[in-house]
C-alpha cells in the first residue's frame, strides 16, 4: 500500500508529495512541526499535541493553515488513508512561499503537510536491558520551548550518539547541566530516590509524552522535581530513563560508558512505562 500524504490541500502518494523551491521551510526552516503517536489505532494526547502546535505557530507570528477543528479531521483522514495501527503522524506548518528574503513577507499563506510512518519502537531487549546515552555540549538556540524547524544543532548531536554506537545523546549547558536529549526529554531518580527532570521553560521542548508522565506520576501520587540537574548528578544516579513521543518511557543504563545504578532498569522506570502503556491503551481509537 502506497503512502500517502497531505500537501496543501491535497491526498497525494508520498512519491508526489512536493513543495515550492521557495517555500520558507525549505530556505530558512521558518517554520514548525509536531509529531502525533498512532498506538493500536489510538492517537495519544492528540490535544495537548495541537495546543503546543498552536504555541509554537504564535510565538513565531505564523497564521495557523486552518481552523482546529479542520485540522483535525485532515489527520484522521491521512490516517484511514494510510491504514496504520501503530505510526507516528507528522505536520508541519511553514511562513509559505514567498521570494527569497530574510524579513517576514508582507503577504504569505501558511504552507501544510503531513505525512505518515510506520512507527519503530524500542526494542524487547532495550525495555528490559535499557539503553545508552552519550553527554554533548548543548549548541542550540535560546528558544527550545518552541516546536520549530530548526534542528540542525540536534541533528548533530543525534548523529555523536550513532557514531559513539549508543542510542541518545544528552545535552549539556555552560554550566554543566542536562537540560534535555537531542529528540528525548531526559529524567534521573536521584541517588537518595528523587525523580527529577528539568523544569519546562526555554531551555527545553516541553514534550507532550513528558507531561503526560507529570500527570500520571500525580495521579500515582509519586513526588517528583522539576529543577536543573548536573551531569555529575545524573552519573550518580540510582535509575534514569527518557521519555518521548516514539520511545514512550525508555530506561537509561549507561551513561558516557559509565553503568547508572546497578546497571539495569529500576523499578521506577519500570513502573512508570508500565502505567503510561496502560494509560495510552484508554485512549479512543480512530481506526
Amino acid at each position: 500500500m502506497s503512502r500517502i500524504a497531505y500537501v496543501n490541500g491535497r491526498y497525494l502518494p508520498l512519491a508526489q508529495a512536493q513543495v515550492h523551491i521557495e517555500d520558507r521551510g525549505y530556505q530558512f526552516a521558518d517554520g514548525v512541526y509536531e509529531v502525533v503517536p498512532l498506538y493500536r489505532g489510538r492517537l495519544l494526547d492528540e490535544e495537548p499535541h495541537l495546543d503546543r502546535f498552536d504555541y509554537s505557530l504564535r510565538e513565531l507570528q505564523i497564521a495557523p493553515p486552518m481552523s482546529r477543528a479542520a485540522l483535525k479531521l485532515v489527520l484522521r483522514e491521512l490516517v484511514r488513508r494510510n491504514g496504520l495501527g501503530d505510526a507516528l503522524l507528522y505536520f508541519q506548518a511553514t511562513r509559505g512561499v514567498a521570494p527569497r528574503d530574510h524579513k517576514f513577507p508582507a503577504k504569505a499563506k501558511t504552507a501544510f503537510v503531513a505525512t505518515m510512518r510506520r512507527s519503530r519502537p524500542p526494542s524487547a531487549k532495550q525495555i528490559e536491558e535499557g539503553v545508552a546515552v552519550m553527554t554533548t555540549r548543548d549548541i542550540r538556540w535560546a528558544r527550545c520551548d518552541i516546536k520549530s524547524l530548526n534542528l540542525l544543532p540536534n541533528l548533530l548531536a543525534k548523529q555523536q550518539a550513532t557514531v559513539a554506537g549508543v542510542f541518545e545523546a544528552w545535552l549539556v549547558d555552560d554550566d554543566d547541566n542536562i537540560t534535555e536529549g537531542s529528540s528525548t526529554n531526559a529524567w534521573i531518580v536521584t541517588a537518595d530516590g528523587r525523580l527529577v527532570t528539568h523544569d519546562a521553560g526555554a531551555a527545553i521542548l516541553n514534550g507532550i509524552t513528558r507531561q503526560r508522565v507529570i500527570k500520571l506520576m500525580e495521579s500515582e501520587g509519586l513526588t517528583f522535581e522539576q529543577r536543573s540537574f548536573s551531569r555529575d548528578e545524573a552519573m550518580r544516579a540510582r535509575e534514569a530513563f527518557l521519555s518521548s513521543s516514539s520511545s514512550f518511557v525508555l530506561p537509561i543504563t549507561r551513561i558516557d560508558g559509565k553503568p547508572v545504578g546497578e546497571g539495569k532498569p529500576g523499578p521506577m522506570t519500570r513502573r512508570l512505562r508500565e502505567i503510561y502503556v496502560a494509560a495510552a491503551l484508554e485512549a479512543p481509537a480512530v481506526i
